[in-house]
């Protein structure tokens, strides 16, 4: 099976991990969590396929009636799950950008420019300092970079399934395996 890359990577603030096929975690199974940071004191990103089929504006009257009353809500993961964490993505000609637990003025600006999907997050994943470093060396997570057609994906399993198979053929055949083994 091809090695993930993730032991040649200083930081894998604006990579993807993705969880190993084996993780029984509810929190994480197949989960596609993007990195917003990573470095000595900890790590923090989002779980990006995990919809709660809600918008914005049902979520508090302050949304409503504005512009970013269409935003997607998801469950960014275990921690603080209460809070709001808005994010930003832009595809433009000189790459993949990220903006990251913005203030609700930022979210609409960046809403209204070309190539941007902005999207709301109830919680977030995070991990304390070693933590993160502990589970790589556990093989618990799989780094993969952020395809370009990332926000075209399903955002649901299907996207951990299809990024995942992208690793490489092995990797393809475990994602694709039943959670019942009796099913196949």
């Amino acid at each position: 099976m091809r090695e993930p890359h993730q032991t040649s990577r200083e930081t894998l603030a604006g990579s993807l991990l993705l969880a190993h096929p084996a993780m029984k975690d509810p929190n994480f199974r197949r989960s596609v969590v993007l990195m917003s940071s990573h470095n000595a004191e900890g790590a923090m990103g989002v779980v990006l396929n995990r919809p709660m089929g809600k918008r914005l504006g049902e979520l508090s009257g302050d949304f409503a009636l504005g512009a970013l009353a269409s935003v997607p809500l998801f469950h960014g993961g275990p921690v603080q799950t209460e809070q709001l964490v808005l994010a930003a993505w832009q595809t433009r000609s000189d790459g993949f950008r990220l903006h990251f637990g913005i203030d609700p003025d930022k979210a609409e600006q960046l809403l209204g420019e070309e190539g941007t999907h902005v999207r709301g997050f109830l919680g977030y994943s995070g991990w304390s300092a070693g933590q993160l470093e502990n589970e790589m060396r556990l093989r618990t997570w799989v780094v993969a970079d952020v395809p370009e057609d990332l926000l075209t994906q399903a955002q649901d399993e299907t996207l951990w399934r299809t990024v995942l198979g992208r690793e490489g053929a092995e990797w393809r055949l475990l994602a694709g395996e039943p959670d019942d083994p009796e099913l196949n």
